[in-house]
């Protein structure tokens, strides 16, 4: 007996029913992958997450494994190891990465253009290694910087071209180094720079540094901020912050630069410590030895002496000046009217004074004669009483 055309609904009803289920598997192991890929590919001892990746204080000799990490991540913690070196390619891989952490390890030695790949790193933090020199194109492509802390080391210098593409910077950190002078070129491209650490080097505030302080006027004039740049040599000013120091201390640096550019480029003088005098000031001839004076005309078409724009003395702020100098002559002449004035006062009470006594002297004999005559009649009297 043939089935009746209804018994086969059940089927097609038990097939709706489990058809929709399958999107839903998809999506829920689409949803554990993502949750569980970041923990599988996390570098051994350290903590990891979606988005960040914490490596501290594990006693790490070398870098870990971040190959395997996901593009996603953001922020990368390295501090309290004891990391000495690090690859070209360390993080080549991270291109998402903003906060960056190397801090407090024995990094004596970063290749250039390790953080190239770095393009959207917002904070790097460099504090307590052994660096004594850094590659003026170490901080190629960071461009999104904003935060850069290379304090507690021990450079001696700042290379020109070192900051140059950090144009979005606004916190660094310098503090805590050997530094003795800073190159005022080294420091233009900054502009954006607001907050500005320089403490706890061995300042040698002389012509070397007269530049960088026209530079950290500027700086404090549109409003940035920078701590405490205490000298210690010459002797006059040692213990002094060079904030404080007034500029026309330094004019006499144009003079030895005058009197060195006079006698020719290779015999100028050189500053005490046997580091290199100052350069020939801009505009001045560069030719040296013996050869023979550049025609007006050629010299006009030659490329200015590389860097010459950048050493040029250059006032902070001339209005800034103006007003000192008629603040000052104000200042002065109330000064002098008060002077004037007092002068004049006790000249006018001494006269007064001398006067006084004058009177005083006249009328004293005439008091002592009324007394004597005031003695016959007061006896009169009592004898006729």
């Amino acid at each position: 007996m043939p089935r009746p055309l209804h018994s086969a609904g059940p089927p097609d009803w038990r097939q709706g029913r489990t058809t929709p289920t399958r999107p839903v598997l998809l999506c829920m192991v689409c949803v554990l992958s993502s949750l569980v890929d970041p923990t599988a590919a996390c570098p051994p001892l350290c903590l990891c997450n979606a988005t960040d990746v914490d490596c501290s204080g594990r006693g790490l000799h070398a870098m870990p494994a971040l190959s395997q990490l996901p593009v996603s991540t953001r922020t990368l913690l390295l501090p309290n190891n004891r990391l000495s070196t690090l690859g070209a390619g360390a993080f080549s891989n991270l291109t998402a990465l903003e906060r960056l952490d190397l801090s407090n390890n024995y990094l004596d030695n970063l290749p250039p253009g390790l953080f190239r790949d770095l393009g959207n790193l917002a904070e790097l933090t460099l504090h307590n290694n052994s660096l004594t020199a850094l590659d003026r194109d170490l901080f190629q492509g960071l461009v999104e910087l904003r935060k850069l802390d290379v304090s507690l080391n021990g450079l001696s210098e700042v290379p020109l071209g070192l900051l140059d593409e950090l144009r979005s910077l606004t916190w660094l950190s310098l503090a805590g180094n050997r530094l003795h002078a800073l190159e005022r070129a080294a420091f233009e491209p900054l502009a954006n720079l607001q907050y500005l650490q320089l403490g706890a080097n061995p300042w040698e505030c002389d012509c070397n540094l007269r530049e960088f302080k026209h530079w950290m006027e500027w700086l404090l004039y549109r409003g940035g901020q920078v701590d405490a740049v205490e000298c210690i040599l010459p002797k006059d000013l040692r213990g002094r912050d060079i904030r404080g120091v007034p500029v026309e201390m330094f004019n006499y640096c144009l003079q030895l630069e005058d009197e060195n550019g006079g006698g020719g480029g290779a015999g100028a003088g050189t500053r005490s410590g046997g580091r290199e005098g100052p350069q020939l000031p801009c505009g001045r001839a560069t030719s040296t030895g013996n050869a023979a004076p550049t025609p007006v005309s050629e010299a006009a078409d030659q490329s200015p002496v590389p860097d010459c724009g950048r050493r040029r003395y250059q006032p902070v702020s001339v209005r800034r000046a103006i007003g000192t100098v008629v603040i000052a002559g104000v200042v002065c002449g109330i000064v002098c009217i008060m002077m004037v004035g007092a002068a004049a006062y006790g000249c006018i009470y001494a006269s007064l004074m001398a006067k006084y006594q004058r009177e005083l002297k006249k009328r004293q004999p005439l008091m002592g004669d009324g007394e004597g005559d005031a003695d016959p009649e007061e006896k009169q009297i009592s004898s006729v009483a």
